[in-house]
């Protein structure tokens, strides 16, 4: 099965620029700085997929779904989509091609990603005009209707505006937005977080059943580890701009092979007489992403199994159990 989405050493790193300096402290410019955001990234999702990417905040998890959403460009690497290659496509360019609806991203704070001057009608009816241009008011309303009802969006509520909705109504109008043009691949930016407990548990039913009755696959960015263990299928964890581990969910709550990985688990609250894992404490402090060392493991310094070669020699991602993959030279016994 040829998978909807497929990344091939993705990279991404942004330029920071250094204060000049010259003979007298002027005019003189040394080389400007890196900030490593994604580095080397190899992903796939199947459709009907959940995958969940988790990592602490930092780590490149936004710029991964902005650069797979083809909202920025990236440096190298491959992007397939249903087996195309859309990376070298200029995003301005790739705004207006017919595969723009097959990616659709949701963001993280309702509010801000909804236009004010828009109603809800005309904000879910957008995308269609956008991306299926030429259709007539009958077919624009006729997906309208479709997508709010796919999200339990009553009809009596087309004629608002953002100010006049609570945070759960303007998440369900843009998972409504996202789904109107019928897209592959829905791509969440922790589309949660900006709501409060009672509305996330109810969002999160909502993308359980879109997946379950309309087929959409999903990459679901969070941070919260209880979350993704709800939604998604797999897991892929990242540190510092790199997936460190990637596996089926269960499998890898249930025996994380990544000394990252253990911490991040070992770190959610669990109530009284649930299972827990081996405790991880990571000490000093996160390696700067600004220039990294090409050679050194990114957790060196902050994990207590690391040893010379960790220092000399990158860690590739590699099979330690079925389907499922570390970043490490020493990976953790699963008992």
């Amino acid at each position: 099965m040829t998978p909807v989405l497929e990344l091939r050493g993705v990279s991404r790193a942004f330029t920071i620029p250094r204060p000049r300096l010259g003979a007298r402290g002027l005019f003189r410019r040394p080389a400007d700085a890196r900030l490593q955001a994604v580095e080397a990234v190899d992903l796939a999702i199947m459709p009907g997929e959940a995958l969940g990417l988790v990592g602490e905040s930092g780590c490149g998890k936004s710029t991964l779904a902005r650069l797979i959403s083809r909202l920025i460009d990236l440096d190298a690497g491959e992007i397939l989509l249903d087996g195309a290659a859309i990376g070298s496509i200029p995003p301005a360019r790739f705004a207006t091609s017919a595969q723009r609806r097959q990616v659709q991203m949701v963001f993280q704070d309702p509010t801000d990603s909804l236009n004010p001057r828009f109603s809800v009608f005309d904000a879910i009816a957008d995308p269609v005009r956008q991306l299926l241009p030429g259709r007539g008011n009958a077919f624009i309303a006729e997906r309208v209707a479709r997508a709010a009802a796919q999200v339990g969006l009553p009809p009596e509520l087309f004629p608002r505006f953002p100010h006049q909705l609570s945070g759960g109504q303007k998440a369900r109008v843009g998972i409504a937005r996202a789904m109107a043009p019928e897209p592959r691949l829905l791509v969440l930016d922790e589309p949660t977080s900006a709501l409060d407990v009672s509305v996330q548990a109810v969002v999160l039913k909502l993308l359980m059943r879109l997946r379950r009755e309309a087929g959409v696959a999903l990459l679901f960015v969070s941070h919260d580890l209880n979350v993704v263990r709800l939604l998604c299928d797999r897991i892929a964890v990242m540190y510092l701009g790199k997936v460190v581990e990637t596996g089926p969910a269960g499998q890898v709550f249930r025996a994380p092979r990544h000394p990252y990985t253990r911490a991040l688990l070992s770190a959610i609250p669990r109530l009284p007489g649930a299972a827990r894992i081996a405790r991880e404490r990571l000490e000093g402090e996160p390696r700067s992403p600004i220039d990294p060392d090409p050679l050194a493991c990114r957790l060196l310094g902050r994990c207590r199994f690391a040893t010379e070669r960790c220092a000399r020699e990158p860690p590739e991602l590699r099979e330690v159990a079925p389907s499922q993959f570390v970043r490490c030279h020493h990976p953790l016994d699963p008992a």
